[in-house]
């Protein structure tokens, strides 16, 4: 099992505000769904609640509760992220896609992260992304883009490995 992360973080670390993402990139959104598709996705259950459609299509999606009772069409609900993780095949790709308590749970485990530095910062934030420490990951590749008619801040998209 390979375990990403996935972020759209602003400069001060921020990713949300009451249960929402702080920016909607068009750019981020194709990005996100590009990585993913195919794989597994694994969130906390007020991501997921936060999920316009529900379970999102052509992934597995594994949510993680604490109500025993938990259950929606097309997810796998789990106690813990550790349960979460010990479901998944060897050969499966998963992204941790939020929220904040599952992105700082899953981050020692991760080999990968996929982050899209926004170039912003938003003026109200209450979740956030852990600190992470640089020096433990190796830039993979990025690339930059500039603000437009669809993407109303400027970004990076950002992919790190865990540096051995």
């Amino acid at each position: 099992m390979k375990l990403s992360l996935i972020c759209a973080v602003a400069e001060n670390g921020a990713i949300g505000l009451r249960g929402d993402l702080l920016y909607h990139l068009s750019a981020d959104l194709k990005h996100f769904k590009a990585l993913t598709t195919g794989h597994t996705v694994l969130m906390g259950r007020k991501t997921f609640e936060s999920l316009p459609k529900g379970a999102l299509p052509n992934r597995r999606n594994l949510v993680v509760s604490r109500q025993a009772d938990y259950t929606a069409p097309g997810i796998e609900v789990f106690d813990s992220i550790e349960a979460a993780l010990a479901a998944c095949g060897a050969e499966e790709q998963v992204f941790a896609m939020g929220g904040e308590s599952v992105y700082a749970a899953a981050l020692p485990l991760a080999e990968a992260l996929f982050l899209t530095h926004i170039h912003a910062t938003p003026e109200e934030a209450d979740t956030f992304f852990p600190e992470w420490d640089a020096s433990q990951w190796q830039l993979v590749e990025s690339e930059s883009h500039e603000a437009d008619e669809r993407n109303a801040q400027p970004f990076t998209f950002a992919h790190y490995c865990r540096a051995h």
